[in-house]
């Protein structure tokens, strides 16, 4: 512990002054949906995005970064994140309606954008009410439900660079396919704008609430987990198949790591049945590519981002099961 509190107090010296705050060694475990996860050396929490900016533009090259937001599609390793973690939060969740147009900051919630054009009787926007995350999550992943996705309804959008230069694109330089984002990694996104069409809203209620009792219905939505796991294969191909299908076919449902489960309701999730580590989870995840593999030659790619270190104590599992991507 005393090294852990050395280590932050020299990486706390070599970060710039903002007008946010810094927080050292912070449990990140409540802050994703597996509930698990080691701490992160430093949170940072901007106030706006030209200090985001300051920050990024003085920040060493060589201390790590990342930003969290919702966790709802991330699973942090047990040994936790050696750098800053950034949390865009307050000013970067207000959502403004002016007319058809809705204006986002990119740590607002999915499930509150569509509430408010539902509200302000704009259709388009039902389908985030299946998406448990942030604008800037759904930025980055082009995320989508229910035929649906990001790309449908966004006009423009605004990130930071690696360098502390802002920059505001259009939805057409961005190339979003299925679960991609064109844009350099090295990007955060800040805000968004988003475009509707006028509706009823009792119609667009309506929907939203066939969106969430179909989510109800299918997926495992009152558990530690962290939503779909892998990408459907070969998204491109109408004939590429659905993970899901090819995670049951290969025997992988209810199969056990650990505290860790793969769902008996949605097999392309993975649960934390209570004590679960994050190297039962990955471990399981990697044990299920292998026997997909296996069984279908198809090689799933992970959908959830897995960032941090590895706890010496909790990987033999994982070692063992890991196969190529």
């Amino acid at each position: 512990m005393m090294a852990a509190r050395q280590a932050n107090a020299t990486l706390l010296s070599r970060l710039p002054a903002v007008r946010g705050r810094y927080i050292e060694n912070v449990d990140l475990s409540g802050s994703t949906w597996f509930r698990v996860g080691g701490p992160a050396d430093v949170v940072f929490r901007p106030a706006d995005a030209d200090d985001l900016a300051a920050f990024l533009a003085a920040c060493p090259s060589d201390i790590p970064h990342m930003v969290l937001g919702l966790g709802s599609n991330l699973l942090i390793r047990d040994g936790g994140f050696r750098g800053v973690v950034i949390r865009l939060d307050r000013s970067f969740g207000e959502i403004e309606v002016d007319g058809s147009s809705v204006t986002a900051g990119a740590g607002a919630l999915d499930v509150n954008l569509a509430r408010i054009c539902r509200d302000a009787g704009l259709v388009g926007f039902e389908f985030m009410r299946g998406i448990p995350g942030t604008i800037g999550g759904g930025l980055r992943m082009n995320a989508g439900a229910y035929g649906r996705a990001i790309r449908d309804v966004l006009v423009w959008a605004e990130a930071v660079d690696g360098a502390g230069t802002l920059h505001r694109v259009t939805v057409d330089q961005l190339d979003l396919g299925y679960r991609h984002c064109g844009a350099p990694e090295d990007w955060i996104f800040t805000a968004a704008q988003f475009h509707g069409t006028h509706g009823d809203p009792a119609d667009i209620s309506a929907r939203m609430q066939e969106v969430r009792q179909a989510r109800k219905d299918s997926q495992p939505v009152n558990t530690r987990t962290g939503g779909s796991t892998f990408k459907n294969p070969d998204s491109g191909n109408a004939d590429g198949g659905k993970a899901w299908e090819l995670i049951d076919q290969a025997g992988c449902r209810g199969l056990v790591r650990g505290g860790a489960m793969v769902s008996e309701l949605h097999c392309n999730f993975l649960i934390n049945t209570g004590n679960a580590t994050a190297a039962n989870l990955e471990a399981l995840g990697e044990e299920v590519r292998r026997r997909v593999q296996a069984h279908s030659g198809v090689m799933l790619q992970w959908e959830i981002r897995r960032i941090g270190e590895h706890d010496p104590d909790n990987t033999p599992d994982l070692i063992l099961t890991e196969v190529a991507p």
